[in-house]
Order: structure tokens, then C-alpha cells, then sequence
């Protein structure tokens, strides 16, 4: 029984780029080297019980601190891993090879165009999966630790893409747009500018929609008491009630301090021009919208299929703009 082996294209492609494969995986053993070591060295030391039973690190625990750091930094750069996939594909694999003519020379190679870039994405798109999924295992060693912690809630930038589906989708969408880029610039540095800066518009646009996806569950209270987010909510806006249940717009009270004469002279800084005005309009509660975590799920799958919708659009794009430029 042969053991399986890349053959033709493929094969070219692994040959050619197996530093860059290299790297990525050494980029993975660093990674959880550093993790996994954090880790480790962060179990020697047992937590501390506090009231209600509740366990807090030490505080001679230097692990723990390194370990909030050292997640927080994979984090940021697992959020940059479609750009840099985007940008490799479109510069190295794909506009250089039009830059240089070399593509001519894998043609006569009984290839044809279609799949020759087909050997290209595939093969790039198994290596920037293999190393996605492997990142988002090595993050998930820390994350049950850090997670909570400053910079490292489940809604930030950086761990809501590392600990879900959806950087896979944001990989595969910027594989996708690599490759029409590059075959639309065929100039390596320019199409890697180009794709990352589609790339980067893209991951601004989604992360700040990605919570308009789903409807905000809203808790009130009294206007005199703290109000806590249930559920270890996100949340998205504050504001008073009045006692008919319409939301206040405060800064109609406060415009009203501003005016009022010789408010430099007042001991208080006009605080109790403030609670008159809010009394005279009624007001008695306050409320907060947020998004529970159960919000987690759907709002990745809904983000992953529109960026499976992108990446298809873009692949299709891809493959109809080489079958025009090489019948």
C-alpha cells in the first residue's frame, strides 16, 4: 500500500514555499512553548480562596501575570493572521509569479490555468487552516485561565476572532481575496498593500457591526443604585428612565447646569441644579442595553457566513478573471 503523496502542481507549490511552511510552524511551537511553559510554571503556585469561596491567584504568582500578557499578544496576532495570509497569497504565491513570467513555465507543464491556481489556493488554504486550528488550540491552554481578565473578555477584539470559528472564516475569505488581487495587480509588494488593506477594511467593518447582528437585552433599575450587567454581558449603552418608561437624554439637564449663572461660584459644581432638573422631568430609573454571552454563538456564525460568502464570491471572482486573461 503506497503512501499518498503531492503530485504535480501541488507538489511545485509545497516545494517552492516550504520555508514559509517552515516558519509557520515554528511560529506554532513557539507559541505554545511560551503558553504551555506560562502554563505550567503558573500550576506551581496554588491560588488563594477569598469570601464566597471564590479563588484568586496569588499575588507572589508572577506566572499568571505573564501568562494575561503573553495571551493577550497571541491574541493581537492571531487577529492579524488573515492579513498576513491575504497579503502572502496575493505577493509571493500568486502577483509574483505574474511579475516574473514564471507562471509560463508551470503552464507548459500540461497545467492548465485553472489548475494551476487550484494547486496555489489549495494548497495555501490547507497550510493557513492547519495553521489557524493550531494557534486557536495553543490559545485555548490560557484562555480557561486568562479569561475575564483585562483585554481578555469574551467579546474583545483579538480573543472573540481566537476563540471561535470565525478566524477561519476571516483566513479563508482573505485566501480568496489574495488571489484576485493578485491576478488583477500582478506587482508582489502592491497587491500585499492592496489585500491587506481590503483585508484590514473588512475585519474594521464586521467588528464594528458584529453586534448589531442581534437584538440587546435590556435591564432597568432605580436611578439611586449600581446596575450590573446580568449574564457577564457586553455592554452597550446606559441612560436614565423616566417614570412613564421613555428613555432621557441627560445632556438636556447638564446644557442646563452649563447655563446657569455664577455656576463657577457653586461649592457643588451645580450638582444639585442636576438632580432638580432630572426630578422636574420625571426621571426615577435607569437602564442598560447589553448582550449576554449567549450572543457569542450566533453572532460568530452569522459573521463566518458572511465571510464564507465573501470568500466564495471572491474565489469565483478569482478563478473568472484567469479563465479570461488565459482561455
Amino acid at each position: 500500500m503506497s503512501t499518498p503523496t503531492l503530485k504535480g502542481p501541488y507538489w511545485v507549490t509545497v516545494r517552492q514555499y516550504r520555508r514559509t511552511l517552515w516558519l509557520a510552524g515554528a511560529l506554532v511551537l513557539a507559541a505554545l512553548a511560551v503558553i504551555g511553559g506560562l502554563r505550567i510554571w503558573d500550576l506551581q503556585t496554588p491560588d488563594v480562596p477569598v469570601e464566597d469561596g471564590y479563588l484568586l491567584p496569588a499575588e507572589d504568582n508572577k506566572a499568571v501575570r505573564l501568562l494575561i500578557f503573553g495571551m493577550e499578544q497571541l491574541s493581537v496576532g492571531m487577529l492579524l493572521l488573515s492579513l498576513l495570509a491575504g497579503a502572502f497569497v496575493a505577493g509571493p504565491l500568486i502577483a509574483r509569479e505574474f511579475e516574473s513570467g514564471t507562471y509560463k513555465l508551470s503552464l507548459t507543464q500540461s497545467v492548465s490555468p485553472a489548475a494551476w491556481l487550484r494547486a496555489k489556493l489549495l494548497t495555501a488554504t490547507a497550510a493557513a487552516l492547519a495553521t489557524t486550528l493550531a494557534l486557536m488550540a495553543v490559545f485555548r491552554i490560557g484562555w480557561g485561565r486568562t479569561s475575564g481578565s483585562w483585554n481578555l473578555q469574551w467579546s474583545d477584539r483579538g480573543p472573540y476572532e481566537a476563540s471561535g470559528v470565525v478566524l477561519l472564516a476571516y483566513v479563508l475569505a482573505a485566501v480568496a481575496v489574495g488571489a484576485l488581487v493578485g491576478q488583477l495587480v500582478r506587482r508582489t509588494l502592491l497587491a500585499m498593500a492592496v489585500t491587506g488593506l481590503v483585508m484590514g477594511v473588512v475585519a474594521l467593518v464586521l467588528g464594528a457591526l458584529r453586534w448589531s447582528f442581534l437584538t440587546v437585552k435590556t435591564v432597568t433599575g432605580p436611578r439611586d443604585t449600581t446596575l450590573w450587567t446580568p449574564e457577564n454581558g457586553l455592554t452597550m449603552d446606559t441612560g436614565l428612565l423616566t417614570a412613564s418608561g421613555a428613555r432621557f437624554d441627560e445632556s438636556v439637564c447638564w446644557d442646563e447646569v452649563n447655563k446657569a449663572p455664577g455656576l463657577d461660584a457653586m461649592e457643588d459644581g451645580g450638582m444639585k441644579l442636576h438632580e432638580a432638573c432630572l426630578t422636574r422631568h420625571g426621571v426615577n430609573a435607569q437602564y442598560v442595553d447589553y448582550h449576554p454571552q449567549s450572543h457569542f454563538w450566533p453572532t460568530q456564525l452569522i459573521e463566518t457566513g458572511i465571510l464564507l460568502a465573501l470568500a466564495a464570491l471572491a474565489a469565483y471572482a478569482a478563478f473568472r478573471v484567469l479563465r479570461a486573461r488565459h482561455p
